[in-house]
């Protein structure tokens, strides 16, 4: 089984837009080290430099975490709930490690993405809010998560939503070091 597939898939898109690594590093504001990272299988990804990368592309987020391109409905039961990707953040946060669970891998031509997330908090207390085109929907499932938005913070528990315009820096964490699960929509523009 293919274990580097987004970083093909990175590669390959860069490639067909006739960038290198730092051509599209300069493009979406990243490190070349990140790209060449991502593009090798070396470094886990996470949604703010993927957001990026998919907007200076010009292709969804979801091209870059789907498997594969089956016309139709993406319907999943619950057997089928298992871990896509595995998602950790490259700043240091205490937002924890982040499982990513794709309820729509395999529908092309979306426009929306959406996400079953499991945030298993970490020790760290430094943080950095960042901002990307779009928006996003989530809803507490189990746990309680914080979001801190700007300069405000607000404390999600099950069966509260927020949405929130994502250009605003924001981060989303594990609220008092306990592990929660939330159902989370990303709208990203191309």
């Amino acid at each position: 089984m293919d274990e580097n597939k987004l970083g093909k898939k990175i590669t390959t898109l860069r490639e067909a837009h006739r960038l290198t690594a730092q051509d599209l590093a300069d493009r979406c504001q990243c490190d070349l080290a990140v790209i060449e990272g991502l593009e090798a299988g070396e470094v886990p990804a996470s949604l703010a430099p993927l957001i990026k990368i998919t907007r200076a592309l010009g292709v969804r987020l979801g091209t870059l975490m789907d498997d594969d391109e089956n016309l139709g409905p993406a319907y999943i039961d619950a057997g089928q709930m298992r871990e896509v990707e595995r998602v950790k953040s490259l700043e240091t946060t205490s937002g924890g490690d982040l499982s990513y669970f794709s309820l729509a891998a395999g529908r092309p031509s979306r426009h929306m993405d959406p996400f079953v997330i499991t945030v298993d908090p970490t020790g760290e207390t430094d943080h950095e809010l960042v901002g990307h085109e779009g928006e996003e929907w989530l809803y507490g499932m189990e746990g309680v998560i914080e979001i801190e938005y700007g300069r405000e913070v607000y404390v999600l528990h099950p069966g509260e939503s927020i949405y929130y315009d994502s250009i605003v820096p924001h981060q989303v964490r594990a609220h008092d070091g306990q592990k929660a699960k939330f159902l989370a929509v990303v709208y990203t523009p191309i």
